[in-house]
């Protein structure tokens, strides 16, 4: 009993833990180095779980087509940005700006796919927006500037973070549904992801072998510095993915899928543990309502 639900809530404290994870590594490792490193532990992780279930048999031609897609726009572009979001504006944003998935999500449906959006849905946008914007669009306390963890508590708002977390889940959004066919027909899960994420490996590989001094940012190779990464990877694909695949499979999608979006609230006792300061009041609130809104789209 409840089975679900606590893996659904393992993966937004996973999510999380991953988000917390990268924000050590602004200042220290470029985004595409980053990506790069993501991006191989992913596909080595999902590629020998799909490889024990015998997923990749059931991978056609037309899927294959759909899921290159759902990696330009899902990882190749949205990874990169998530990256750069957190660098930018810290975890605690970046997971608050992450809500935004679920409303454009339901937007492209509705002007692609021709689905219907309701009142309730609706009203959950706009929770949503509420959400983000007491969250995130009041300056916070000048005491609550930490360097150890970046601008994750800035007591200014972050203008150029906000823009990248923005695209980052209109990215996500569009990967999701050109992903849709290919799920809906019954391709294994992480089959799928192991596609997407060795496509976006290889898009990254190219991009480091470029010649182009500011796709390289003199920063030394740390051995510590790609632990960290590969960790984040494992916690943020592998176990978080492998939860939310688990959760999915034994309770209802809904239900699921609201309690995985945990990540903004789950992120705040982290952050309080990590800095020794609590966040501001606005902080929970906001990301209170950013969960209560992708409820209501979702349930």
């Amino acid at each position: 009993m409840f089975i679900s639900e606590f893996l659904a809530l393992g993966a937004a404290t996973c999510i999380a833990a991953s988000g917390m994870l990268i924000n050590e590594l602004a200042g220290r490792v470029g985004l595409f180095r980053l990506a790069l490193w993501q991006m191989t532990a992913a596909v080595i992780m999902t590629g020998a779980v799909s490889l024990i279930l015998g997923g990749w048999r059931s991978v056609e031609a037309w899927q294959f087509g759909y899921l290159a897609a759902s990696s330009l726009f899902g990882i190749m572009i949205a990874s990169t940005t998530y990256f750069a979001a957190i660098y930018a504006a810290g975890p605690r944003v970046t997971a608050l700006l992450f809500s935004l998935t679920s409303p454009f999500a339901l937007v492209l449906g509705y002007l692609i796919l021709g689905e219907t959006i309701s009142l309730r849905q609706g009203f959950g946008v706009a929770l949503v927006l509420a959400g983000i914007v007491l969250a995130v669009g009041l300056p916070m306390p000048r005491r609550a500037q930490v360097q150890a963890v970046g601008t994750a508590l800035a007591s200014t708002v972050p203008w150029r973070g906000i823009a990248l977390g923005v695209v980052t889940a209109f990215g996500q959004a569009m990967g999701s549904l050109c992903a849709r066919p290919v799920m809906a027909s019954g391709v294994e899960p992480f089959t799928a992801m192991a596609i997407r994420a060795g496509l976006a490996a290889l898009f990254f590989l190219a991009l480091r072998l470029m010649p182009i001094r500011s796709l390289h940012p003199p920063q030394p190779f740390v051995f510590k510095h790609l632990a960290i990464g590969v960790t984040a990877s494992f916690f943020g694909t592998g176990l978080g993915m492998s939860l939310l695949m688990a959760a999915l499979a034994h309770g209802n999608v809904g239900i699921v899928s609201t309690l995985s979006s945990m990540t903004p609230v789950v992120i705040l006792p982290m952050l309080w543990a990590r800095t020794g300061i609590s966040p501001p009041a606005t902080a929970w609130v906001g990301a209170l309502l950013a969960v209560a809104g992708t409820a209501l789209i979702s349930l």
